[in-house]
């Protein structure tokens, strides 16, 4: 009893019969049998949890088309679009160590950035046929088609876009970080309290800008829409952005940034305009990433736990690659505020 996880649907399973050279797909199976890839998984793999006559009808198609089964390499892959600071080491460090005791291989893919004319090489993956896929590049819907059509099961990490239903992926709450990181602000005596925010079109930028205005009406302030300044997602787009904010006559007594990357912009800034921090301004990030306990004075951020993400990324990634049925497919981690010296109550209290 055997079946072949390579090629694709099959459209004449008459000519398939006892042929070798045209392997048929898991998801023929499944389809042909009226039941689940997961189900046909477990028939293939000796499984209990199959009904009797359901384990029956599969094992009579596998016996009828002859499949031959190609062993898929104990192997998964991990698909950044760029990999280029610390956020993405914090993520392969929660990979490896599920990897590690599950004993599976990892093969850690760049496909680059999106404006690359070589495009998106989703092709490769395809040919590698890793046993699983976690993507923290946000793939498309064709993209994610062709994966489910080569039977590559795979999780999406921390996703920038409203994805699908029946789309697994892991990612943290952000609305609630948004708004615990701003709460303290308030309770620490701030009334101008700015937000260094990421562009729209990313979700937990949206969202944490959310939990910042929530926070800020729950108590009784007003969203000052000249306190909130988009910016990209790095250093230098929170120093540009930071510099704008206090330069003004009636600058902010503190700022909340998007992530601890532009963070340590706004320090940037305020060492250039002569501003102590968290004398003169408080600063807040988002991510807890190593650098933010090692920054003069340690950084007050929301802990985004990107390496437990990971780790419960690819444990799901896993099971489906074995076929298991998971309790859910989506997942949100909690985020946990770590005050640290970058904030204190404003100078004029």
């Amino acid at each position: 009893m055997s079946y072949a996880e390579s090629g694709g649907p099959v459209s004449d399973p008459e000519h398939q019969k006892g042929d070798p050279t045209r392997p048929v797909t898991i998801s023929y199976i499944a389809e042909t049998a009226g039941v689940s890839i997961p189900t046909v998984s477990k028939v293939i793999n000796g499984r209990p949890g199959v009904a009797a006559d359901t384990r029956a009808r599969v094992e009579a198609l596998i016996s009828e088309y002859g499949y031959r089964k190609t062993n898929r390499r104990n192997v998964m892959e991990l698909v950044f679009g760029e990999l280029e600071d610390m956020w993405g080491m914090e993520i392969i460090r929660g990979v490896e160590r599920v990897a590690r005791e599950q004993r599976v291989g990892v093969v850690l893919t760049e496909f680059g950035p999106p404006q690359d004319p070589a495009g998106h090489p989703i092709g490769d993956t395809l040919a590698r046929r890793p046993a699983c896929v976690v993507t923290v590049a946000q793939l498309s819907q064709e993209q994610r088609d062709e994966l489910r059509a080569k039977d590559i099961p795979f999780v999406v990490f921390d996703p920038t876009i409203e994805l699908p239903d029946g789309v697994p992926y892991v990612g943290a709450t952000n609305w609630a970080g948004g708004r615990s990181a701003t709460r303290h602000l308030v309770q620490l005596g701030h009334r101008r309290i700015a937000m260094i925010a990421g562009h729209d079109r990313i979700l937990c930028c949206r969202a944490r800008l959310d939990g910042y205005r929530s926070a800020l009406e729950a108590a009784g302030l007003t969203v000052d829409t000249d306190l909130v300044v988009r910016a990209e997602l790095t250093t230098q787009g929170g120093r540009v952005a930071a510099l704008g904010l206090l330069s003004g006559p009636e600058r902010p007594t503190a700022i909340f940034a998007c992530n601890d990357l532009q963070a340590l912009g706004v320090y940037q800034a305020a060492r250039e305009l002569g501003l102590r921090i968290p004398a003169d301004v408080s600063v807040v990030g988002f991510d807890d990433l190593p650098v933010a306990a090692l920054v003069d004075p340690p950084l007050t951020t929301v802990h985004q736990p990107l390496a437990e993400m990971a780790a419960a990324a690819t444990e799901l990634a896993l099971a489906l690659g074995r076929g298991e049925e998971t309790p859910q497919t989506g997942l949100e981690l909690a985020t946990t505020l770590t005050v640290r010296e970058s904030t204190s109550s404003p100078a004029d209290q």
